[in-house]
């Protein structure tokens, strides 16, 4: 990398980030502005049920003033390990757990501006339980095929970039296509 961090001033320390005012030095000498938003590293689940439909979930966004479709999500805590988050974060969120977890990748959420890295898994042999919620998480659990998915991905219907992101990592390590009308035709035709 060839900008150099001349000055980090911490402008913010919350519950889940940190805030920094940086300045950095360009190759060419110039001394830019930023902001930096520190978070902890997080989890995406994508849980898939024997019938091959996923499991995702309604959650209330206030900062976007939204209820969005997503899958199953969240920070990891203080030395948890990605495998460990993503089993909690599944039966909080869904009341389901897994059989097996597999790492399918991960992703920077929006390195412009945020530290923030999302580790992706596969959930199968998913068995019910009852959901863990915090009180004040207002969670609802929504069964989806998964041709469905990328047709409501393509339809705006769900919107939430680390979904779309997860959803296509499964797709592309489950060796199809990435979504869309063709995929829904070949699933509904097997049917």
């Amino acid at each position: 990398m060839n900008a150099r961090v001349v000055s980090k001033d911490l402008m913010y320390e919350g519950r889940i980030c940190r805030a920094w005012k940086v300045r950095l030095e360009m190759d060419d000498g110039e001394v830019v502005p930023r902001d930096l938003i520190e978070y902890h590293d997080a989890v995406v689940v994508v849980p898939v049920r024997d019938d091959g439909a996923l499991v995702l979930i309604r959650n209330e966004r206030f900062a976007v003033g939204e209820e969005l479709l997503e899958f199953p999500a969240g920070m990891l805590e203080d030395g948890e390990e990605p495998c460990a988050c993503a089993a909690r974060e599944l039966a909080e969120e869904t009341g389901y757990s897994a059989r097996r977890l597999e790492r399918l990748g991960g992703f920077y959420s929006c390195p412009g501006s945020t530290t923030e890295y999302l580790h992706v898994f596969l959930a199968e042999g998913l068995s019910r339980g009852r959901q863990a919620l915090e009180a004040h998480e207002r969670i609802r659990v929504e069964v989806v095929p998964a041709g469905a998915v990328g047709e409501m991905i393509a339809s705006g219907q769900l919107h939430d970039a680390k979904s779309i992101a997860a959803y296509t990592l499964w797709r592309l390590k489950a060796g199809g296509p990435a979504g869309g009308a063709d995929e829904s035709a070949r699933e509904a035709g097997e049917a």
